[in-house]
C-alpha cells in the first residue's frame, strides 16, 4: 500500500459516516479495496462534506458489464470507470476464461492480448488488465503503444488468444473511457458471455493484494508486446485485398487526400496503409495529428456528429485543394468521408451512403480479384437500422444479404456463421460509419476502410472518369434510389426514455402491445411494428420477433403502408434516442426528390408524435 494511500485509510478511523447501513457498507468496500490515491481521495472529500446523494449514487450503484463491454465516465465510484473497477473486471474476465477454457495450458500458449488508446488512464487501465493476467499465468501480449481498435481482434486471430481487450471509449467525450472486450473467435462478445462475465466479475470483486503491482512486468516471460509480429501482417493482408492493377492505379491517380485522426490514434496507422497500396502520401490535419486526450480542437471528437467535428479537415482540405477528406474517430474504428462537389463545397457522406458504395466497391473488387468466382457463394450484412441497399444489390446481383441487430458484435458473429457454412461475406456496415470490408478483421475497422475508399476513389477517378458522389448516383439508378434520415436527440433522465417508450407500446388506454397505428392524423398508415424489447412482432404469424430480443434496451420499429420503415430506439453508450428511417424506390422510380420529401414530413412527425421533444425536455442534436 503506497503511503498516501496508508494516510488516507488511517484518517477515515477518525470520520463519521452517514448512518445508513448499505452506503456505509459501500464506503467501507470502497475505502479497503481502492489502490489509487486519486479516486480515494474524491470518495474521503465526499464524506468529509456529506455529500451523501453523491456517494449513494457513485457507490450503491454498479456501471453493468454487458455485450458492448464497459464504457463510462472516469472517476471513483463503482458505476464508473476507474483502476478499482478495472481490476474487478479484469478478475471477473479471468475467472470465466478459466471456466470456459478449463486446460491451463491454453492460458500459457494462447493468453490474451491487451490494447489502449490515447485517452486519459487508458494505458493504465491496460497495464492493470495485463497485471491481473500476468498473476492468474496467462500469456498477455500487451500492446506498449497506442493502437488502433481494429488491431486486437485482428491480434486474437492471428495469434489464437483466448480472449482481447481494448480500452477505449472510442468517439465519446474526454472524459469517458470505456473496457472493450473479443472473444477468441475474433468478434466481440454476445450473449451468453456478457451475462456469464457480469457474473463472474460481481464473483470476484476483492482485488487480490498484488493486482497493482507493477513488478509483474519484470523479466516475465509471459508478457510480449505483438506489435511486430502483428501489424505487418495486417498490412500484408490489405494488402492482398487489393488487386495488382488497382494498386497500379493508385500510384498513377492525382487525387488528392486529407485525412485527420482526430487526436487519436490512426494517423501512423493509415500512412503505413497509404504506403503499402501504392497511394501517394494524404495531407494530414496537422493540429489532429498526435494523440491527445483533452480533444483541444474538436470536443465532440466524433466524425459521425457532421461538419462541425470536421471544420479544420474542411480548412485544410480547401487550402490544399485536395478533394477528399478522410476522418477517422479517435479509436480509428470508423470512418467519414466527405468529397469536394461542383458547387465547390465538400459533400459528406452519410454512413447508409458509404455503405452503398463500399458494398458496390467490395463487389467489384471481387469479380476482379475473381474473374470465375461464384457471385452466389458470397453474402453481405448490415445491422437492422441501416439501409437495405444491400438487399437490393443482393436480389439483382445473386450474392446472400442477411439482416443482424444493431452492432458489429451481431454482423461479426454472422460473418463467422457464413463462413462456417461455405460463404465469401465481402463486406458488413452500419449507417454510424462502421464498414467491413472483408473478413480480415471481424469487426469495424476505419484502417481498411479508409485504404478501401481512397482506392475506389482513384478507380473511378482514373478508370470511370467518375467521382464518388457520380458513383452513388449511379449505384441508386441501377439498384434503386435508398433515401434514409437518421439522426437523435439527447435526454439525461433514462426514466424519461423508458416512459417515452413504454406509452409507445401501450398506445390504447394503456393495454399492452397496442402501438400508434399511423402519424399526421393517420395519413400515413402503419402496417407492421416490431419490438425488440418485448419481442412482439406484428408481422409474424405468433407475433414473435425471429431477431434476438434485449430487454435491457429499447428498440421498436413501425413499417407504414408506403415502404417507409421507421425504428426508434436507444444508445447502449450515450445518452441519446435515435430514429432511422428509410424509403426505398425501384429503379424505374425517378422522382428522387417526392421519396425525400415524403420521408422528411413523415420523421418531422414522428419525431414530434412519439418521441415528444417540448414535453420531454429532449435536446437537438447539435450539428
Amino acid at each position: 500500500m503506497s503511503l498516501p494511500v496508508a494516510r488516507m485509510k488511517c484518517e477515515l478511523k477518525t470520520m463519521a459516516l452517514s448512518g445508513d447501513a448499505d452506503l456505509d457498507a459501500q464506503i467501507r468496500l470502497w475505502l479497503r479495496y481502492d489502490k489509487d490515491p486519486s479516486t480515494l481521495s474524491q470518495i474521503m472529500d465526499a464524506i468529509k462534506a456529506e455529500d451523501w446523494s453523491t456517494l449513494r449514487r457513485r457507490l450503491c450503484t454498479r456501471i453493468t458489464f454487458g455485450t458492448a463491454g464497459l464504457r463510462g465516465c472516469m472517476r471513483a465510484g463503482f458505476d464508473s470507470m476507474n483502476e478499482l473497477v478495472v481490476v474487478q473486471t479484469a478478475q471477473g474476465l479471468c475467472a470465466y476464461l478459466k471456466e470456459q477454457f478449463p486446460n491451463e495450458e491454453d492460458w500459457k500458449s494462447r493468453g490474451i492480448v491487451v490494447g489502449y488508446d490515447g485517452r486519459y488512464n487508458s494505458q493504465r487501465f491496460a497495464e492493470l488488465t495485463a497485471i491481473v493476467f500476468l498473476n492468474n499465468n496467462f500469456l498477455v501480449y500487451l500492446y506498449t503503444r497506442f493502437v488502433a481498435t481494429p488491431l486486437v481482434p485482428f491480434s486474437i486471430l492471428r495469434l489464437r488468444c483466448l480472449a482481447g481487450v481494448q480500452v477505449t471509449a472510442s468517439h465519446n467525450p474526454k472524459q469517458d473511457n470505456g473496457y472493450k472486450v473479443y472473444w477468441s473467435n475474433g468478434a466481440q462478445i454476445i450473449p451468453p458471455h456478457d451475462a456469464g462475465i457480469q457474473e463472474a466479475i460481481m464473483n470476484n470483486l476483492e482485488p487480490r493484494c498484488d493486482s497493482w503491482d507493477d513488478s509483474a512486468f519484470c523479466a516475465n516471460d509471459l508478457l510480449e508486446d505483438p506489435y511486430e509480429s502483428v501489424v505487418p501482417a495486417y498490412y500484408d493482408i490489405l494488402k492482398k485485398s487489393i488487386s495488382c492493377p488497382l494498386m497500379e492505379a493508385n500510384g498513377k491517380c492525382k487525387l488528392s487526400f486529407t485525412y485527420t485522426a482526430m487526436h487519436g490514434v490512426g494517423h501512423p496507422y493509415v500512412r503505413t496503409a497509404f504506403d503499402k497500396i501504392n497511394l501517394k502520401p494524404f495531407i494530414p490535419v496537422r493540429e489532429q495529428i498526435e494523440p491527445d486526450p483533452e480533444f483541444p480542437t474538436t470536443p465532440m471528437p466524433n466524425p459521425e456528429e457532421g461538419k462541425t467535428s470536421l471544420e479544420l479537415s474542411i480548412k485544410t482540405a480547401t487550402e490544399n485543394k485536395s478533394e477528399i477528406i478522410l476522418a477517422n474517430d479517435p479509436d480509428a474504428d470508423r470512418l467519414a468521408v466527405a468529397e469536394i462537389g461542383e458547387d465547390g463545397k465538400y459533400k459528406l457522406f452519410n454512413g447508409n451512403e458509404l455503405g452503398a458504395l463500399l458494398g458496390w466497391w467490395s463487389l467489384e473488387n471481387y469479380k476482379m480479384r475473381n474473374p470465375d468466382g461464384d457471385i452466389s457463394k458470397c453474402s453481405m450484412i448490415a445491422s437492422t437500422v441501416s439501409s437495405k441497399i444491400l438487399k437490393s444489390m443482393a436480389e439483382r446481383e445473386g450474392f446472400s444479404f442477411h439482416e443482424t441487430l444493431t452492432g458489429f458484435k451481431w454482423m461479426g458473429n454472422k460473418a463467422i456463421e457464413e463462413e462456417e457454412a461455405g460463404k465469401t461475406v465481402l463486406f458488413a456496415f452500419e449507417e454510424a460509419i462502421g464498414f467491413m470490408v472483408s473478413t480480415n478483421v471481424l469487426d469495424k475497422d476505419g484502417i481498411s476502410a479508409a485504404a478501401h475508399v481512397a482506392t475506389m476513389a482513384c478507380y473511378l477517378r482514373c478508370k470511370q472518369c467518375m467521382t464518388l458522389q457520380e458513383k452513388l448516383r449511379d449505384i441508386y439508378e441501377t439498384y434503386g434510389f435508398h433515401v434514409s434520415i437518421c439522426s437523435y436527440l439527447i435526454c439525461h433522465c433514462p426514466p424519461v426514455i423508458t416512459a417515452m417508450f413504454e406509452r409507445l407500446r401501450n398506445f390504447d388506454n394503456d393495454q399492452p402491445n397496442t402501438y400508434p397505428t399511423g402519424i399526421l392524423d393517420d395519413e400515413f398508415e402503419i402496417v407492421h411494428v416490431r419490438d425488440l424489447t418485448t419481442g412482439y412482432d406484428s408481422s409474424t404469424s405468433d407475433k414473435k420477433a425471429t431477431l434476438p430480443v434485449s430487454s435491457s434496451s429499447q428498440m421498436i420499429t413501425f413499417t407504414f403502408k408506403n415502404g417507409a420503415v421507421v425504428t426508434l430506439r436507444t444508445s447502449g453508450t450515450e445518452p441519446k434516442v435515435k430514429y432511422y428511417a428509410e424509403m426505398c424506390g425501384k429503379p424505374e422510380d425517378k422522382n428522387w426528390e417526392k421519396l425525400t420529401n415524403t420521408l422528411k414530413r413523415m420523421v418531422d412527425a414522428i419525431v414530434k408524435e412519439f418521441y415528444e421533444p417540448e414535453k420531454n425536455g429532449l435536446e437537438p442534436k447539435h450539428d
